[in-house]
């Protein structure tokens, strides 16, 4: 998958104040350094929706691994990184560490014996057998299903052993980016945040916005095709930033089911892909800030009770 940046909506109110929305990749490892920026508003790949056998298969054919290995010297920076035979056999220990995890996922997924036994068929090729597992386990009337040692667990515990060896897409918008950037393209940053920083950086520098009118909206992945009604633009933009968590966002939009995602992430408290579609804060003598934007309000702060879902839940 390897990095990538692309700007999915740029736009700038009659005030001057920017918003622009990123879709970007990048090593899952950096994930938590990348949530430290408060101001962003962001929906990422989710680990719990991703099925085992597409993401076992995903860090085995295109696994992240660091462009390079460099050395403990105390701190939080790394000294000169290893060179020639040492790097290599660096990099073979992290592709040894990927090839357990892997053998871990397939294990949760269907059972360590079965496991034993599919490696042992294939002669020990790890996606042979993680193929033949996959099926396996989606053939509900399989002899894999059947068996009593099977732990099947749940996408959101056995997809975690390969995180270190993910890439990551995230959709993230924000109208204050210079503090990230200050700090994530530094010397000092990890190379794998500066890289994606320095990246987004560039195309924020080169990219020109689309002024929005007062009384407009910022809506990412909506196009002309998708009409004008404000109400059902909203909604389709805040369940295209949503399938992120799916990795299905490159696939054919359908604006029913859409408008049903929006609705069902709404009944369920769901509420940051509802951040990404924003309108210019008009008026003189109106705060500029109602979010985590400036200049822009959110449609997530149209919703009552956005903040509290205590306040709408009929349980709580």
């Amino acid at each position: 998958m390897a990095y990538s940046c692309e700007i999915e909506r740029d736009s700038i109110s009659e005030r001057g104040y920017r918003l622009t929305t990123f879709v970007v990749t990048f090593p899952r490892i950096i994930l938590a350094e990348f949530n430290t920026h408060r101001m962003f508003s962001r929906n990422s790949a989710s680990s719990r929706a991703i099925p085992v056998r597409k993401q076992v298969l995903a860090v085995l054919d295109d696994p992240f691994i660091p462009a390079e290995f460099g050395t403990d010297v105390g701190g939080m920076q790394a000294g000169p990184p290893l060179e020639g035979e040492r790097a290599e056999t660096a990099r073979k220990l992290w592709l040894k560490q990927r090839d357990m995890a892997v053998t871990t996922a397939l294990e949760l997924m269907s059972s360590p014996d079965y496991v034993e036994g599919v490696l042992l068929d294939t002669q020990g090729d790890l996606r042979r057998a993680a193929e033949y597992i996959g099926r396996e386990y989606l053939d509900k009337s399989s002899g894999l299903r059947r068996r009593p040692d099977l732990l099947a667990t749940t996408k959101g515990i056995t997809n975690r052993p390969l995180e270190p060896f993910m890439w990551h897409t995230a959709i993230t918008t924000a109208s204050e980016w210079s503090n990230f950037f200050a700090l994530r393209t530094d010397e000092n940053a990890q190379l794998e945040i500066r890289t994606i920083a320095e990246m987004m950086q560039n195309q924020y520098n080169q990219h020109v916005p689309t002024e929005v009118r007062n009384g407009g909206w910022h809506l990412p992945f909506t196009t002309e095709k998708d009409g004008d009604n404000i109400d059902l633009l909203r909604k389709l933009s805040t369940a295209r930033s949503a399938r992120v968590s799916y990795l299905t966002h490159d696939g054919e939009n359908d604006p029913e089911k859409d408008v049903a995602m929006h609705d069902r992430l709404l009944s369920l408290g769901h509420m940051s892909p509802f951040e990404h579609a924003a309108t210019p804060i008009v008026g003189q003598f109106q705060r500029l800030t109602d979010g985590n934007f400036r200049g822009w309000k959110q449609y997530r702060k149209f919703i009552p009770n956005e903040d509290d879902f205590s306040k709408v839940k009929p349980d709580a």
